[in-house]
């Protein structure tokens, strides 16, 4: 049997009736002829769409291939026997020339009695942003799904929804259940469980091509969506240079960001997970076993369970987020 290593995955480009360039023009990836990229899905195991290992010994495989494979060894013990041969994350950029649709996901109990699935939590952090840039996320006030109805069906379902002006740098936790859309301008990355449901509730009476609007899940979404209002829809850190800061935790995932000028070693010994690293800034090369992995802006590699320790060296710094599940 192959021995693991660091893995990079071929990237799953999606274009997009919302979709841009900045996947190109800033993440410098090679979209090739698609009109409008709006997403990359760089690390997936959603079952449309299976991640296949782009270079060394394991080169050609599919992520469901390796979790087969090498089980535990791959995602750790605790993880494999919770998901199986599913990998749970999923890790994509998104690039909105246009606002998405607004939309929202199932929990974990309502995908799995509609769709078999798993529902969908997920995080943003954002890249790089327009000026003027905002996105969706939550109410703006307390909201009962009648009043919900009626603002929709009314043509107001913009007035009820809470709107946030967006930098590089913002991150937003987004639990299944709450309501949101990102804004035009904004490149962001996102991680989050291995879930394409998704409930469009409103689409800005959009046209495809062909001069049709996209389908709507209105009913769908009524059930799965949380009405409550928040009073802080942001996750707020305070950004350090050379060393460790949390973003997010939740049961599907954690999250912190590295932003650090020089090189760093990292033990991961105690954590029986794999480890995602997202570059969303600089390059830096891993140390693992006497070998080096380059990793640059735009790229995302999967560090296995049973490699715990490396080093991340780098000479012009580097700015990652750093995933696993605890």
């Amino acid at each position: 049997m192959s021995a693991l290593y660091p893995l990079k995955f071929k990237t799953i480009f999606k274009d997009k009736i919302w979709g841009g360039h900045k996947i190109e023009t800033y993440l410098h990836k090679n979209i090739g002829d698609l009109p409008n990229c709006g997403e990359t899905w760089e690390i997936s195991g959603v079952k449309s769409d299976v991640s296949v290992v782009d270079s060394g010994e394991l080169k050609g495989q599919s992520l469901a291939d390796l979790l087969e494979k090498f089980q535990g060894e791959l995602v750790g013990e605790k993880v494999y026997k919770h998901f199986g041969n599913i990998f749970p994350l999923l890790v994509k950029f998104i690039d909105a020339n246009d606002d998405l649709s607004v939309q929202v996901h199932p929990n974990d109990e309502l995908a799995k009695k509609r769709h078999n699935s798993f529902g969908k939590t997920e995080m943003w952090y954002v890249i790089e942003a327009d000026p003027g840039s905002s996105l969706i996320a939550g109410f703006n006030r307390e909201m009962t799904e009648k009043e919900y109805v009626e603002a929709l069906n009314s043509g107001h379902i913009m007035d009820i929804l809470n709107r946030e002006d967006v930098k590089a740098g913002d991150v937003f936790f987004l639990p299944a259940g709450r309501v949101h859309t990102i804004g035009k301008g904004l490149l962001i990355a996102e991680i989050q469980q291995t879930s394409d449901i998704t409930y469009r509730i409103y689409d800005f009476d959009r046209v495809d091509d062909k001069g049709q609007k996209r389908e709507l899940h209105t009913e769908e979404a009524l059930a799965a969506i949380d009405y409550k209002h928040y009073p802080e829809y942001k996750t707020l850190y305070t950004p350090q240079k050379n060393e460790d800061v949390h973003l997010v935790t939740c049961p599907y995932f954690t999250t912190n960001v590295l932003d650090y000028t020089h090189e760093v070693s990292k033990d991961y010994s105690n954590l029986d997970s794999f480890v995602i690293y997202v570059c969303i800034e600089g390059e830096f090369t891993i140390k693992y076993n006497d070998l080096a992995y380059p990793v640059k802006m735009g790229e995302c590699i999967l560090l296995p369970k049973t490699i715990d320790k490396v080093e991340l060296k780098t000479t012009s710094g580097f700015k990652i987020l750093e995933s696993y599940i605890e």
